[in-house]
């Protein structure tokens, strides 16, 4: 028997490949679904399921492409109904594989759906959970992503407290739990950088498996302090839910090379977002009027879901040369498949070409100090709620990028303002974003509130009012 984790950090998801006497069943796949099945053909074996654990929100399953390159079924657990060909499963199934079996235990709270798989061994012993969005480490799935108008909040959070009390931490200690995400996730507030652990050490430490807490108390602690999801889920759900484009139909479309002419032409005569992904300080130094810049070297296609709400939007790619693919892929992963084409030869052949340029000017964060040092100057700081309430630069303003759009009219545009988050790479997003709504006094500070705190010229606190937190 083999257990393998093919986690990727992007999306902070982890995946699963499980083989027994030739038979593998792939848990919660990528929507690029080649590697699942060359790994299968490298070790000699066929893949036999497709095992879903929920109507994923945050990323576009694999589950069609690989079901029907295998012709392996696609499982859910009960309560799933789907646009397609699947195997509804019931509580407490087994499902053989090889010389194991997986038991289907259905776990509602996340979602409806929602569904743990157990997996038992050759002889008979209880040896791991693959608990998708149900159980993560050191944290559960909010409760607040259900697409039934019938079911508050509340009432899910009910039912996930239920599932956690009856089904899992009645397993033995020794299970190792095998989640879904882990943290940087927005499934869950609270996840650990650990992407597996025992049930028991899960029991220890995890807040929402304590022995002696209530109901009640389960439900408050769990929605307390949630922040709105990114307003790209519920169409990813939908799409994990009815179906989708081939991956391949998707990445050939968008893999268009245009000529700096013919990429001004279709920006301008489709209304397209033309999206840079090259590194932040890249950015600053030159980029095509109006672009917003999200930076490859990060959470990218989160970012795109939170920043580019609707996945129907046409975009138009500048990257570096030879990472068309890899942009073109990690997009697809969110559902964002309407990619016009790419700029040819990237931005220095823009520049060639005479094209109108743009530049954002970064400062480090020594000369943000010398310039605070002669007078008062506006400072917007852009990490989340939680980063500026832990500590911040005495005076600056929070603004999280994560709602930039509800917040746009507090950004002042009749003053410079000096934009940093933690590291460099959200600010350049936020900076993008403002130049493209008409915000020309912009200042970034490279490399963030971490270049901040190493100059130890600052003032700083460590505490924010409950208003302000509650308004970000």
């Amino acid at each position: 028997m083999k257990i393998e984790q093919i986690y990727t950090g992007c999306l902070a998801q982890g995946a699963y490949y499980i083989e027994s006497a030739g038979e593998v069943a792939i848990i919660d796949p990528l929507r690029e679904v080649k590697p699942y099945i060359e790994k299968a053909a490298k070790e000699g074996a066929a893949i036999k399921y497709v095992l879903e654990t929920h109507f994923h929100a945050d990323f576009v399953s694999g589950h069609l492409d690989l079901a029907k390159q295998t012709g392996a079924p696609i499982v859910y657990g009960p309560n799933a109904r789907t646009g397609f060909d699947a195997h509804v499963a019931t509580d407490g199934e087994d499902l053989p594989l090889g010389k194991v079996k997986i038991r289907v235990l259905h776990t509602p709270g996340h979602t409806m759906e929602s569904t743990c798989y157990l997996l038992i061994d050759e002889n008979g012993k209880e040896k791991a959970l693959f608990s998708g969005d149900t159980l993560f480490i050191g944290d559960v799935g909010r409760p607040d992503l259900a697409q039934k108008s019938d079911l508050t909040m509340n009432d899910l959070a009910g039912y996930l407290f239920d599932s956690l009390r009856h089904k899992i931490m009645p397993l033995p200690d020794d299970v190792i739990v095998y989640p879904a995400h882990g943290a940087g996730s927005a499934c869950g507030k609270n996840m650990s950088k650990e992407t597996t652990d025992t049930l028991g050490n899960q029991k220890l430490f995890n807040y929402a498996l304590r022995a002696d807490m209530t109901r009640d108390e389960f439900i408050r602690e769990v929605t307390d302090g949630l922040l709105a999801p990114p307003k790209y889920f519920p169409q990813n759900v939908m799409m994990n839910k009815e179906g989708y484009e081939s991956i391949d139909t998707v990445l050939s479309r968008g893999a268009q090379p245009l000529s700096p002419e013919a990429f001004e032409a279709a920006a301008n005569e489709t209304g397209a977002v033309v999206l840079d992904v090259r590194a932040a300080q890249t950015f600053a130094k030159g980029f095509i009027p109006n672009s917003i810049n999200i930076g490859l070297g990060g959470q990218f296609a989160p970012w795109v879901g939170a920043l580019i709400p609707d996945v129907r939007q046409e975009l138009l790619l500048v990257c570096e040369p030879g990472k068309e693919q890899e942009t073109l892929t990690r997009l697809a992963r969110v559902g964002y498949d309407q990619v016009l084409g790419y700029l040819e030869g990237g931005f220095p052949a823009w520049a060639a070409s005479g094209m109108e340029v743009d530049t954002i000017t970064s400062i480090s964060a020594d000369e943000l100090a010398d310039r605070m040092d002669q007078g008062t100057i506006t400072v917007i700081d852009v990490r989340k709620p939680g980063e500026f309430a832990a500590e911040h630069i005495d005076g600056a303003k929070s603004l999280p990028l994560d709602y930039i759009s509800e917040l746009m009219a507090e950004f002042p545009k009749d003053e410079t303002m000096y934009i940093h988050c933690a590291g460099g790479y959200r600010s350049m997003m936020a900076a993008s974003i403002l130049k493209s709504r008409g915000y020309d006094n912009l200042v970034d500070i490279d490399g963030g509130f971490g270049a901040i705190q190493k100059t130890g010229r600052f003032k700083t606190t460590d505490f924010v009012c409950p208003s302000t937190l509650k308004k970000a």
